[in-house]
Protein backbone atom coordinates (compact mmCIF):
# COMPACT_ATOMS: atom_id res chain seq x y z
CA UNK A 1 0.00 0.00 0.00
CA UNK A 2 2.93 2.34 0.72
CA UNK A 3 4.08 2.17 -2.92
CA UNK A 4 0.66 2.82 -4.39
CA UNK A 5 -0.11 6.22 -5.83
CA UNK A 6 -2.25 8.44 -3.64
CA UNK A 7 -5.66 9.30 -5.07
CA UNK A 8 -7.51 12.14 -3.37
CA UNK A 9 -11.30 12.11 -3.65
CA UNK A 10 -13.13 15.07 -2.02
CA UNK A 11 -16.69 14.31 -0.93
CA UNK A 12 -19.53 15.76 1.08
CA UNK A 13 -21.42 12.44 1.00
CA UNK A 14 -24.55 13.91 2.47
CA UNK A 15 -26.75 11.51 0.55
CA UNK A 16 -24.68 8.63 -0.80
CA UNK A 17 -25.76 7.47 -4.26
CA UNK A 18 -24.44 5.69 -7.37
CA UNK A 19 -22.52 8.79 -8.49
CA UNK A 20 -20.32 8.64 -5.38
CA UNK A 21 -19.75 4.91 -5.74
CA UNK A 22 -18.82 5.39 -9.40
CA UNK A 23 -16.09 7.90 -8.48
CA UNK A 24 -14.69 5.64 -5.74
CA UNK A 25 -14.64 2.68 -8.13
CA UNK A 26 -12.77 4.69 -10.74
CA UNK A 27 -10.33 6.08 -8.17
CA UNK A 28 -9.46 2.58 -6.95
CA UNK A 29 -8.05 1.71 -10.36
CA UNK A 30 -5.30 4.27 -9.86
CA UNK A 31 -4.07 3.41 -6.38
CA UNK A 32 -4.74 4.20 -2.70
CA UNK A 33 -8.07 6.02 -2.29
CA UNK A 34 -8.02 8.85 0.25
CA UNK A 35 -11.42 10.44 0.72
CA UNK A 36 -11.37 14.05 1.90
CA UNK A 37 -14.64 14.28 3.79
CA UNK A 38 -15.91 17.85 4.06
CA UNK A 39 -16.93 19.07 7.50
CA UNK A 40 -20.27 20.80 8.00
CA UNK A 41 -18.54 24.18 8.06
CA UNK A 42 -16.71 23.48 4.78
CA UNK A 43 -19.95 22.49 3.04
CA UNK A 44 -21.64 25.56 4.50
CA UNK A 45 -19.19 27.74 2.56
CA UNK A 46 -20.79 26.90 -0.78
CA UNK A 47 -24.21 25.39 -0.14
CA UNK A 48 -26.77 24.50 2.52
CA UNK A 49 -25.74 22.59 5.63
CA UNK A 50 -25.81 18.80 5.00
CA UNK A 51 -28.74 16.74 6.24
CA UNK A 52 -26.54 14.62 8.49
CA UNK A 53 -23.51 15.76 10.46
CA UNK A 54 -19.83 14.97 9.88
CA UNK A 55 -19.65 12.16 12.44
CA UNK A 56 -22.62 10.37 10.89
CA UNK A 57 -21.24 10.79 7.38
CA UNK A 58 -17.84 9.50 8.51
CA UNK A 59 -19.42 6.36 9.97
CA UNK A 60 -21.14 5.67 6.65
CA UNK A 61 -18.07 6.31 4.51
CA UNK A 62 -15.69 4.16 6.53
CA UNK A 63 -17.78 1.12 5.58
CA UNK A 64 -17.68 1.79 1.83
CA UNK A 65 -15.66 -0.73 -0.12
CA UNK A 66 -12.70 0.76 -1.97
CA UNK A 67 -11.87 3.56 0.48
CA UNK A 68 -8.46 3.15 2.11
CA UNK A 69 -8.37 6.27 4.27
CA UNK A 70 -10.63 9.16 5.27
CA UNK A 71 -9.25 12.58 6.19
CA UNK A 72 -11.10 15.67 7.37
CA UNK A 73 -11.30 18.59 4.97
CA UNK A 74 -12.42 21.51 7.10
CA UNK A 75 -12.49 24.25 4.47
CA UNK A 76 -13.58 24.59 0.87
CA UNK A 77 -10.03 25.73 0.05
CA UNK A 78 -8.04 22.61 -0.91
CA UNK A 79 -4.59 24.17 -0.44
CA UNK A 80 -3.82 22.97 3.09
CA UNK A 81 -4.93 19.37 2.63
CA UNK A 82 -3.39 18.91 -0.83
CA UNK A 83 -0.05 20.41 0.21
CA UNK A 84 0.01 17.95 3.12
CA UNK A 85 -0.92 14.80 1.15
CA UNK A 86 0.53 15.71 -2.29
CA UNK A 87 -1.58 13.14 -4.18
CA UNK A 88 -0.64 11.98 -7.65
CA UNK A 89 -4.28 12.28 -8.70
CA UNK A 90 -7.40 14.08 -7.56
CA UNK A 91 -10.70 12.73 -8.84
CA UNK A 92 -13.81 14.89 -8.93
CA UNK A 93 -17.12 15.06 -10.76
CA UNK A 94 -17.13 17.42 -13.74
CA UNK A 95 -19.99 19.47 -12.25
CA UNK A 96 -17.54 22.00 -10.78
CA UNK A 97 -16.49 23.39 -14.18
CA UNK A 98 -19.02 26.18 -13.80
CA UNK A 99 -20.73 28.07 -11.01
CA UNK A 100 -19.38 28.90 -7.57
CA UNK A 101 -16.89 25.98 -7.62
CA UNK A 102 -15.19 27.02 -10.87
CA UNK A 103 -12.54 29.16 -9.18
CA UNK A 104 -11.81 26.39 -6.65
CA UNK A 105 -11.26 23.98 -9.55
CA UNK A 106 -8.79 26.34 -11.24
CA UNK A 107 -6.88 26.77 -7.99
CA UNK A 108 -6.69 22.98 -7.51
CA UNK A 109 -5.26 22.50 -11.02
CA UNK A 110 -2.52 25.08 -10.38
CA UNK A 111 -1.69 23.49 -7.04
CA UNK A 112 -1.48 19.96 -8.46
CA UNK A 113 0.90 21.18 -11.19
CA UNK A 114 3.52 21.93 -8.52
CA UNK A 115 4.23 18.20 -8.09
CA UNK A 116 2.99 17.07 -11.51
CA UNK A 117 -0.27 15.82 -10.09
CA UNK A 118 -3.28 15.38 -12.34
CA UNK A 119 -6.97 16.12 -12.10
CA UNK A 120 -9.30 13.40 -13.39
CA UNK A 121 -12.93 14.42 -13.85
CA UNK A 122 -15.79 11.97 -13.92
CA UNK A 123 -19.04 12.87 -15.71
CA UNK A 124 -21.63 13.98 -13.16
CA UNK A 125 -24.27 11.32 -12.54
CA UNK A 126 -27.71 12.61 -13.50
CA UNK A 127 -30.43 10.11 -12.78
CA UNK A 128 -34.09 10.68 -12.02
CA UNK A 129 -33.91 8.02 -9.30
CA UNK A 130 -31.18 9.96 -7.51
CA UNK A 131 -33.29 13.14 -7.58
CA UNK A 132 -36.28 11.27 -6.20
CA UNK A 133 -34.13 9.63 -3.55
CA UNK A 134 -32.81 12.98 -2.38
CA UNK A 135 -36.32 14.36 -2.05
CA UNK A 136 -37.55 11.31 -0.13
CA UNK A 137 -34.60 11.42 2.26
CA UNK A 138 -34.94 15.17 2.73
CA UNK A 139 -38.55 14.69 3.78
CA UNK A 140 -37.37 12.30 6.49
CA UNK A 141 -34.58 14.53 7.72
CA UNK A 142 -36.78 17.62 7.86
CA UNK A 143 -39.20 16.06 10.31
CA UNK A 144 -39.96 18.21 13.39
CA UNK A 145 -37.54 16.18 15.53
CA UNK A 146 -34.57 16.63 13.21
CA UNK A 147 -35.47 20.20 12.34
CA UNK A 148 -35.13 21.23 15.98
CA UNK A 149 -31.45 20.28 16.03
CA UNK A 150 -30.38 22.15 12.89
CA UNK A 151 -29.80 25.49 14.61
CA UNK A 152 -27.37 23.95 17.07
CA UNK A 153 -25.45 22.44 14.13
CA UNK A 154 -25.42 25.77 12.31
CA UNK A 155 -24.00 27.55 15.36
CA UNK A 156 -21.16 25.04 15.59
CA UNK A 157 -20.49 25.12 11.83
CA UNK A 158 -20.75 28.75 10.73
CA UNK A 159 -19.02 31.97 11.70
CA UNK A 160 -22.39 33.66 12.00
CA UNK A 161 -25.94 32.34 11.58
CA UNK A 162 -28.21 34.69 9.64
CA UNK A 163 -31.94 34.95 10.51
CA UNK A 164 -34.66 37.07 8.91
CA UNK A 165 -38.30 37.48 9.92
CA UNK A 166 -41.19 35.73 8.24
CA UNK A 167 -44.77 36.66 9.06
CA UNK A 168 -46.69 34.45 6.61
CA UNK A 169 -46.09 31.40 4.39
CA UNK A 170 -45.24 33.41 1.27
CA UNK A 171 -42.42 35.23 3.08
CA UNK A 172 -41.38 31.86 4.48
CA UNK A 173 -41.08 30.52 0.94
CA UNK A 174 -39.03 33.56 -0.06
CA UNK A 175 -36.59 32.94 2.80
CA UNK A 176 -36.55 29.20 2.07
CA UNK A 177 -35.68 29.53 -1.61
CA UNK A 178 -33.49 32.65 -1.76
CA UNK A 179 -29.86 31.74 -2.45
CA UNK A 180 -27.28 33.92 -4.16
CA UNK A 181 -23.68 33.68 -5.32
CA UNK A 182 -22.23 37.11 -4.64
CA UNK A 183 -18.59 38.18 -4.74
CA UNK A 184 -17.55 34.52 -5.14
CA UNK A 185 -19.46 33.57 -2.00
CA UNK A 186 -22.57 31.48 -1.45
CA UNK A 187 -25.12 33.32 0.68
CA UNK A 188 -28.54 32.53 2.11
CA UNK A 189 -30.60 33.13 5.23
CA UNK A 190 -29.97 30.25 7.61
CA UNK A 191 -33.19 30.53 9.57
CA UNK A 192 -36.53 32.21 10.19
CA UNK A 193 -37.26 34.67 13.00
CA UNK A 194 -40.88 34.40 14.12
CA UNK A 195 -41.33 37.98 15.26
CA UNK A 196 -43.89 39.15 17.76
CA UNK A 197 -43.81 42.61 16.17
CA UNK A 198 -44.44 41.50 12.58
CA UNK A 199 -47.00 38.89 13.60
CA UNK A 200 -48.96 41.55 15.50
CA UNK A 201 -48.70 44.29 12.88
CA UNK A 202 -49.57 41.98 9.96
CA UNK A 203 -52.75 41.12 11.90
CA UNK A 204 -53.56 44.80 12.45
CA UNK A 205 -52.78 44.73 16.16
CA UNK A 206 -50.30 46.69 18.29
CA UNK A 207 -47.07 45.05 19.40
CA UNK A 208 -48.16 44.67 23.02
CA UNK A 209 -49.10 40.97 23.15
CA UNK A 210 -52.67 41.75 21.99
CA UNK A 211 -52.29 38.91 19.48
CA UNK A 212 -52.81 35.70 21.43
CA UNK A 213 -49.95 33.22 21.61
CA UNK A 214 -52.19 30.44 20.25
CA UNK A 215 -52.94 32.54 17.15
CA UNK A 216 -49.24 33.14 16.58
CA UNK A 217 -48.42 29.44 16.90
CA UNK A 218 -51.22 28.50 14.48
CA UNK A 219 -49.86 31.01 11.98
CA UNK A 220 -46.33 29.70 12.49
CA UNK A 221 -47.54 26.19 11.74
CA UNK A 222 -48.60 27.36 8.26
CA UNK A 223 -45.13 28.80 7.66
CA UNK A 224 -43.40 25.63 8.82
CA UNK A 225 -45.49 23.49 6.48
CA UNK A 226 -43.76 25.07 3.48
CA UNK A 227 -40.26 25.61 4.88
CA UNK A 228 -37.41 23.51 6.27
CA UNK A 229 -35.14 26.09 7.89
CA UNK A 230 -34.73 26.39 11.66
CA UNK A 231 -37.10 28.77 13.42
CA UNK A 232 -36.32 31.05 16.37
CA UNK A 233 -39.55 32.07 18.12
CA UNK A 234 -39.89 35.50 19.70
CA UNK A 235 -41.97 34.84 22.83
CA UNK A 236 -41.79 38.37 24.31
CA UNK A 237 -41.44 37.85 28.09
CA UNK A 238 -42.77 34.29 27.93
CA UNK A 239 -45.88 35.10 29.96
CA UNK A 240 -46.42 33.53 33.37
CA UNK A 241 -43.86 31.00 34.53
CA UNK A 242 -46.61 28.36 34.72
CA UNK A 243 -47.41 28.80 31.02
CA UNK A 244 -43.85 28.37 29.69
CA UNK A 245 -43.82 24.52 29.64
CA UNK A 246 -46.89 24.45 27.39
CA UNK A 247 -45.37 27.00 25.02
CA UNK A 248 -42.13 25.01 24.82
CA UNK A 249 -43.93 21.73 24.13
CA UNK A 250 -46.06 23.30 21.39
CA UNK A 251 -43.02 24.82 19.70
CA UNK A 252 -40.98 21.62 19.89
CA UNK A 253 -43.89 19.67 18.45
CA UNK A 254 -43.84 21.94 15.40
CA UNK A 255 -40.07 21.63 14.98
CA UNK A 256 -39.04 25.09 16.24
CA UNK A 257 -35.33 25.24 17.14
CA UNK A 258 -35.26 27.95 19.80
CA UNK A 259 -37.29 30.38 21.89
CA UNK A 260 -36.26 33.92 22.84
CA UNK A 261 -37.60 35.32 26.12
CA UNK A 262 -37.01 38.92 27.23
CA UNK A 263 -36.55 40.07 30.81
CA UNK A 264 -39.26 42.76 30.87
CA UNK A 265 -42.58 42.61 32.69
CA UNK A 266 -45.74 44.71 32.64
CA UNK A 267 -47.75 45.94 29.64
CA UNK A 268 -45.41 45.52 26.73
CA UNK A 269 -44.30 48.35 24.47
CA UNK A 270 -41.92 47.68 21.61
CA UNK A 271 -38.28 47.83 22.72
CA UNK A 272 -37.38 50.34 20.03
CA UNK A 273 -39.71 53.05 21.43
CA UNK A 274 -37.81 55.79 23.21
CA UNK A 275 -40.23 55.85 26.13
CA UNK A 276 -40.47 52.61 28.12
CA UNK A 277 -42.48 53.88 31.10
CA UNK A 278 -45.02 51.05 30.91
CA UNK A 279 -42.30 48.41 31.10
CA UNK A 280 -40.41 47.20 34.12
CA UNK A 281 -37.36 45.04 34.42
CA UNK A 282 -38.05 41.57 35.73
CA UNK A 283 -36.04 40.58 38.78
CA UNK A 284 -32.99 38.46 38.10
CA UNK A 285 -34.39 35.73 40.34
CA UNK A 286 -37.76 35.55 38.60
CA UNK A 287 -36.28 35.58 35.10
CA UNK A 288 -33.81 32.86 36.05
CA UNK A 289 -36.80 30.81 37.20
CA UNK A 290 -38.34 31.26 33.73
CA UNK A 291 -35.13 30.03 32.10
CA UNK A 292 -34.89 27.03 34.43
CA UNK A 293 -38.56 26.19 33.78
CA UNK A 294 -37.98 26.38 30.02
CA UNK A 295 -34.92 24.13 30.26
CA UNK A 296 -36.82 21.52 32.27
CA UNK A 297 -39.77 21.59 29.86
CA UNK A 298 -37.85 20.88 26.67
CA UNK A 299 -37.64 17.31 25.46
CA UNK A 300 -34.48 17.81 23.44
CA UNK A 301 -31.24 19.46 24.55
CA UNK A 302 -31.01 20.73 20.98
CA UNK A 303 -33.98 23.04 21.58
CA UNK A 304 -32.23 26.26 22.59
CA UNK A 305 -33.22 28.91 25.15
CA UNK A 306 -32.28 32.49 24.23
CA UNK A 307 -32.25 34.98 27.10
CA UNK A 308 -32.92 38.50 25.83
CA UNK A 309 -31.48 41.25 28.03
CA UNK A 310 -33.28 44.62 27.99
CA UNK A 311 -30.92 46.55 30.29
CA UNK A 312 -29.87 49.07 27.63
CA UNK A 313 -33.47 49.42 26.40
CA UNK A 314 -34.63 50.40 29.90
CA UNK A 315 -31.80 52.89 30.43
CA UNK A 316 -29.66 50.75 32.71
CA UNK A 317 -25.90 50.38 32.49
CA UNK A 318 -23.37 47.84 31.29
CA UNK A 319 -22.85 46.49 34.80
CA UNK A 320 -26.54 45.55 35.04
CA UNK A 321 -26.46 43.86 31.62
CA UNK A 322 -23.38 41.80 32.53
CA UNK A 323 -24.80 40.80 35.92
CA UNK A 324 -27.94 39.54 34.22
CA UNK A 325 -26.03 37.76 31.43
CA UNK A 326 -23.97 35.76 33.92
CA UNK A 327 -27.03 34.89 36.01
CA UNK A 328 -29.07 33.82 32.97
CA UNK A 329 -26.18 31.77 31.67
CA UNK A 330 -25.84 29.96 35.00
CA UNK A 331 -29.61 29.36 35.01
CA UNK A 332 -29.28 27.42 31.74
CA UNK A 333 -29.70 29.88 28.85
CA UNK A 334 -27.97 28.61 25.71
CA UNK A 335 -27.58 32.02 24.04
CA UNK A 336 -27.60 35.63 25.21
CA UNK A 337 -29.37 38.28 23.12
CA UNK A 338 -28.19 41.74 24.11
CA UNK A 339 -30.62 44.36 22.84
CA UNK A 340 -30.00 48.03 22.05
CA UNK A 341 -32.05 50.85 20.48
CA UNK A 342 -29.31 53.40 19.76
CA UNK A 343 -28.00 53.96 16.23
CA UNK A 344 -24.54 52.65 17.02
CA UNK A 345 -23.37 49.16 18.07
CA UNK A 346 -21.15 50.63 20.79
CA UNK A 347 -23.37 49.35 23.62
CA UNK A 348 -23.47 45.77 22.41
CA UNK A 349 -19.77 45.80 21.54
CA UNK A 350 -18.88 47.05 25.03
CA UNK A 351 -21.03 44.25 26.46
CA UNK A 352 -19.45 41.64 24.18
CA UNK A 353 -15.91 42.69 25.13
CA UNK A 354 -16.63 42.09 28.81
CA UNK A 355 -18.90 39.06 28.50
CA UNK A 356 -16.44 37.12 26.34
CA UNK A 357 -14.06 37.08 29.31
CA UNK A 358 -16.65 35.59 31.66
CA UNK A 359 -16.42 31.96 32.68
CA UNK A 360 -20.18 31.87 32.12
CA UNK A 361 -19.91 33.08 28.52
CA UNK A 362 -22.53 31.84 26.06
CA UNK A 363 -22.83 32.58 22.32
CA UNK A 364 -24.34 36.02 21.66
CA UNK A 365 -27.18 37.24 19.45
CA UNK A 366 -27.49 40.68 17.83
CA UNK A 367 -30.60 42.37 16.42
CA UNK A 368 -29.31 45.37 14.40
CA UNK A 369 -32.63 47.10 13.73
CA UNK A 370 -31.48 50.56 14.82
CA UNK A 371 -27.72 50.15 14.32
CA UNK A 372 -28.20 48.87 10.78
CA UNK A 373 -24.83 50.06 9.46
CA UNK A 374 -23.02 47.38 11.43
CA UNK A 375 -21.65 44.63 9.18
CA UNK A 376 -21.76 40.90 9.82
CA UNK A 377 -17.95 40.84 9.74
CA UNK A 378 -17.91 43.34 12.64
CA UNK A 379 -20.37 41.21 14.59
CA UNK A 380 -18.22 38.13 14.01
CA UNK A 381 -15.13 40.04 15.17
CA UNK A 382 -16.89 40.93 18.43
CA UNK A 383 -17.99 37.36 19.07
CA UNK A 384 -21.63 37.35 17.95
CA UNK A 385 -22.88 34.04 16.63
CA UNK A 386 -26.41 34.93 15.42
CA UNK A 387 -27.69 38.03 13.65
CA UNK A 388 -31.43 38.65 13.31
CA UNK A 389 -32.93 40.94 10.68
CA UNK A 390 -36.06 41.22 12.74
CA UNK A 391 -38.71 43.10 10.74
CA UNK A 392 -37.34 43.96 7.31
CA UNK A 393 -39.63 41.94 5.06
CA UNK A 394 -42.78 43.44 6.55
CA UNK A 395 -41.29 46.93 6.40
CA UNK A 396 -40.42 46.36 2.73
CA UNK A 397 -43.86 45.01 1.84
CA UNK A 398 -45.97 47.94 3.04
CA UNK A 399 -44.35 50.74 0.98
CA UNK A 400 -44.31 48.49 -2.10
CA UNK A 401 -48.03 47.74 -1.75
CA UNK A 402 -48.84 51.37 -1.02
CA UNK A 403 -46.97 52.51 -4.14
CA UNK A 404 -48.90 50.11 -6.37
CA UNK A 405 -52.24 51.04 -4.81
CA UNK A 406 -51.57 54.78 -5.22
CA UNK A 407 -50.57 54.31 -8.86
CA UNK A 408 -53.77 52.38 -9.61
CA UNK A 409 -55.79 55.24 -8.10
CA UNK A 410 -53.86 57.80 -10.14
CA UNK A 411 -54.04 55.94 -13.46
CA UNK A 412 -57.49 54.40 -12.95
CA UNK A 413 -56.06 51.12 -14.25
CA UNK A 414 -53.31 48.65 -13.26
CA UNK A 415 -51.21 48.55 -16.43
CA UNK A 416 -48.62 51.06 -15.20
CA UNK A 417 -48.22 49.12 -11.94
CA UNK A 418 -47.21 45.90 -13.70
CA UNK A 419 -43.55 46.94 -13.81
CA UNK A 420 -43.44 47.06 -10.01
CA UNK A 421 -45.11 43.74 -9.24
CA UNK A 422 -44.39 40.04 -9.66
CA UNK A 423 -46.14 38.20 -12.49
CA UNK A 424 -49.08 35.95 -11.67
CA UNK A 425 -47.22 33.02 -13.21
CA UNK A 426 -44.12 33.56 -11.05
CA UNK A 427 -46.02 33.91 -7.80
CA UNK A 428 -48.03 30.75 -8.54
CA UNK A 429 -44.83 28.78 -9.27
CA UNK A 430 -43.43 29.80 -5.87
CA UNK A 431 -46.00 27.57 -4.23
CA UNK A 432 -44.77 23.95 -3.94
CA UNK A 433 -47.02 21.36 -5.51
CA UNK A 434 -47.35 17.62 -4.94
Amino acid sequence: MKNLKKIYVPMGADILHSGHLNIIKKAKKYGKVIVGLFTDSAIGEYKRLPLINYKQRFEIMKNIKGIDEIVKQDTWDYSKILNKIKPEYIIHGDDWKSGIQKETRNKVIKLMNKWNGKLIEVPYTIEEKIKLGKNDIANIFFSPETRVSRLKRLISSKKIVRFIESHNPITGLLVENLKINYKKEYREFDGIWSSSLTDSVSNGKPDNQSLELSARINSLNNIMEVTTKPVLFDADNGGRVEHIPYTIKNLERLGVSAIAIEDKIGLKSNSLFKVQNKDNHDSVENFCLKIQTACKARRSEDFLIVARIESFILGKNLKDALKRAEAYSKAGADLILIHSKIESPKEIFAFAKKFKRSKHYKPMVAVPSTYSKVSESELIKHGFKIVIYANHLLRAAYPAMEKVAVNILKDKRSSEAEKDIISIKKILTMIPSN
